[in-house]
């Protein structure tokens, strides 16, 4: 109850306030502030995906203006040298709002980073969403089929018949490539599970499926069991280095991050930047409440 209260509350207090337990999370307002986060987790041998935020648009002049913001960072990207490696939620380019658009504007950054031998990645947003991205993709991958990935989340219930679907898509020269994390919007039970034994156990369940298939991806986790349940399907299968990497968010858990690095193992920290970083730190809580309790101890530790 406490941890709703502040959930619920939080988006009223004054943007400075939020900011206290924003910025651990957000690499910053600009692109620069992006690359400079980027260089320091080159330096550790970490990789990165960079994502501009501000989903869930209201009118199409955004989705302009969004698509603008990806093409100028793809170019910012390339001349610092570092990953390609872009992630975007199609809710920013009018995906609620105009399809076609959407497409249109996805599809002029993929084709962008293509150019430049760089990768997209299609987040997966909340239910009502899920078609219509699995739809995007599929037409993306058509076209540029080494450049574009998609996101699944474990705790749907539809997803494992998801990956027998998008399976299908798969081939050696250009395996399909995917990001599988557990999922952080609130849904009905009746599509998601919601249990924390349940979600595991489904996640490890696609997780094997996708291993079984040859597919690539993106072990999306900050849970330790979770973690060494990927360790043991990772030697099970012996799944070579190239079609797996673990990934994670920009501030969350450091010291596993750097555990798993230790192992050998590839990682890649998700790296969100940009001026609508107060609507994703309080969606974020919305959607998960249980944050409030660390957001209230982090602001108390930092005095």
């Amino acid at each position: 109850m406490f941890n709703r209260f502040i959930a619920s509350i939080l988006p009223w207090f004054p943007k400075k306030f939020v900011w206290i337990f924003s910025r651990p999370y957000i690499s910053g307002e600009t692109i620069e502030d992006a690359i400079h986060v980027s260089r320091e987790f080159h330096s550790k041998n970490i990789r990165v995906t960079l994502d501009v935020l501000g989903e869930f648009i209201k009118t199409l002049e955004e989705a302009d203006k969004n698509m603008e913001e990806y093409l100028h960072l793809i170019d910012c990207a390339s001349e610092a040298g570092i990953d390609l490696n872009l992630s975007l939620k199609p809710t920013s380019f009018g995906l609620l709002l105009d399809k076609d658009i959407c497409y249109r504007h996805i599809r002029e950054i993929v084709a962008k980073a293509a150019s430049l031998n760089g990768f997209i990645r299609i987040d997966m947003e909340d239910s009502p969403c899920t078609d219509p991205e699995i739809e995007l993709f599929k037409k993306l991958r058509t076209e540029f089929p080494g450049n574009v990935g998609l996101v699944l989340q474990a705790y749907l219930r539809r997803t494992m018949d998801d990956l027998r679907d998008l399976a299908g898509l798969n081939d050696e020269q250009h395996p399909l490539s995917l990001r599988l994390c557990k999922g952080i919007y609130v849904e009905p039970e009746e599509i998601a599970f919601k249990k924390y034994e349940e979600i595991n156990t489904h996640f490890l369940e696609d997780l094997e499926f996708i291993f079984k298939n040859k597919i690539h991806v993106g072990i999306a986790t900050h849970d330790k069991p979770l973690i060494e349940g990927a360790y043991r399907l990772i030697r099970k299968y012996s799944v070579p280095k190239r079609m797996y990497e673990f990934q994670m968010l920009y501030g969350v858990t450091p010291r596993l991050r750097e555990s798993i690095v230790r192992e050998g193992h590839t990682m890649r920290v998700y790296v969100p930047f940009g001026k609508e970083w107060f609507g994703y730190s309080t969606r974020r809580l919305k959607e998960n409440p249980k944050m409030a309790s660390h957001i209230i101890r982090a602001i108390f530790y930092k005095g």
